[in-house]
């Protein structure tokens, strides 16, 4: 059982494992001499880097990013449709071989080769990727380079990723076995995997760890940031390698509170447009009136934290789903 499933998603399994080998090679090369340049360069490492450094930083991301969702939609979806849509799965099923015994070995083996294959492309990038970070983190980068905890870097570091490969193959064997067709059950899987993705960020991964507050006065040389449509004031986080996740503008009583009339009034001027000067001491004026800025953001030594408690997320929904097939084929699938 477990040879006939790996001969029917090999092919699959080969280009995932081919495009990790490519990608290994490159980072093998030219990553210890990123190592030494960050001895050398320190905080400052990102200004020293190349333009191929940098294409390689992001070709890194990206693929790490992509192979979960290829594994769910190529791996995972045809796994079990695609044998119900030609009705093949009856033919094994008269051989002796029950339902559960079917399905462990589709699971198991697959899951094996999805997180073998999301580990060792995290791994590497992870590691080639140290210096930048490291230095990142010092205060460095540029605006070029991401902090770990940047919701697009903290995908494709660590092991996170292994959790959201192996949720993306349950995921995929799931949607295959409830439409029971194979294309409809591949671009739901990636409807749903990119939805679940968009979602974390925003709403779970804030408050999987105790998150670090700071108030930020107005002042005249406090940069900010002024969306006069909505009345919103932004601040810049100042906090090398943090996530900023929430910020609000507080009232001289120290609740939430939209910036005063006073404050737009000033922003406007006869020409319609204020000078950066003028914008100064519109932001005094708003610190004199009590207003401050109250700041809500991981630190950067929450990452290991946040990167354990996602990826449990991640493989207790994979455990669920699991389960739910399970029933489902002992009970409902004919």
């Amino acid at each position: 059982m477990i040879w006939l499933t790996w001969r029917q998603f090999r092919t699959q399994a080969t280009v995932v494992f081919a495009a990790v080998a490519a990608l290994a090679s490159v980072l093998a090369v030219t990553g210890p001499q990123l190592a030494d340049l960050h001895e050398t360069a320190g905080s400052s490492l990102a200004d020293r880097l190349s333009g191929s450094d940098q294409t390689v930083y992001y070709v890194g991301l990206t693929v790490v990013l992509a192979v979960p969702a290829v594994i769910g939609m190529f791996w995972g979806a045809p796994l079990i449709s695609r044998e119900l849509e030609t009705g093949t799965h009856r033919l094994v099923w008269n051989q002796s071989i029950t339902r559960a015994r079917w399905l462990a070995a589709k699971l198991g083996l697959g899951a094996l080769a999805t997180m073998t294959a999301a580990g060792l492309a995290s791994l590497v990038v992870t590691w080639w990727s140290g210096p930048i970070d490291r230095a990142v983190n010092s205060g460095g980068g540029s605006g070029t380079y991401l902090a770990r905890l940047d919701p697009m870097a903290f995908v494709a570091r660590g092991v996170v990723p292994i959790g959201y490969a192996a949720f993306a193959f349950v995921l995929g064997v799931t949607l295959g076995v409830l439409i029971r067709r194979t294309l409809p059950a591949m671009a739901t899987t990636l409807a749903v995997y990119v939805a679940v993705q968009l979602v974390m960020p925003l709403w779970g991964r804030p408050h999987l760890a105790a998150p670090d507050q700071t108030t930020v006065a107005f002042t005249a040389g406090t940069p900010v940031g002024i969306d006069e449509g909505a009345m919103e004031v932004t601040v810049p986080l100042d906090v090398p390698g943090a996530w900023l996740t929430s910020e609000q503008t507080l009232d001289a009583a120290g609740h939430p509170a939209a910036p005063p009339t006073s404050f737009a009034d000033c922003l406007h001027t006869e020409s319609g447009l204020a000078s950066l000067r003028q914008v100064d001491r519109c932001v005094a004026g708003l610190g004199e009136l009590g207003y401050q800025q109250q700041v809500t953001y991981q630190p950067a030594g929450n990452f290991w934290a946040l990167q354990w408690a996602e990826t449990g997320i991640y493989l207790g929904l994979a455990l669920g789903l699991a389960g739910f097939c399970a029933w489902w084929i002992r009970r409902r699938l004919t």
